[in-house]
């Protein structure tokens, strides 16, 4: 009997200046805080502490992925080498 085994593949990508891009995608976006909270998915809290990049670890991928989509901007943070 054959079974599968799972490989995960973490990286980690260090970007400058990332808190500042979200702020300025963020204000000449027009809408609320609240408003674009509720469609990405996370507390107005949270937006602040990575908008001041005081976020604890890391920002995950898939929610810089749900800012980017709500701002209809790309963040310019690229995973390929």
């Amino acid at each position: 009997m054959t079974t599968k085994m799972i490989v995960r593949r973490t990286i980690d990508r260090e970007v400058l200046g990332l808190g500042q891009k979200i702020k300025r995608a963020r204000e000449a976006d027009g809408r609320s805080l609240e408003a674009i909270c509720g469609e990405v998915g996370i507390s107005r809290v949270y937006w602040y502490d990575i908008e001041g990049e005081k976020v604890r670890g890391s920002l995950p991928e898939e929610t810089l992925r749900r800012i980017e989509k709500a701002l209809g901007t790309d963040l310019g943070v690229n995973f390929d080498d």
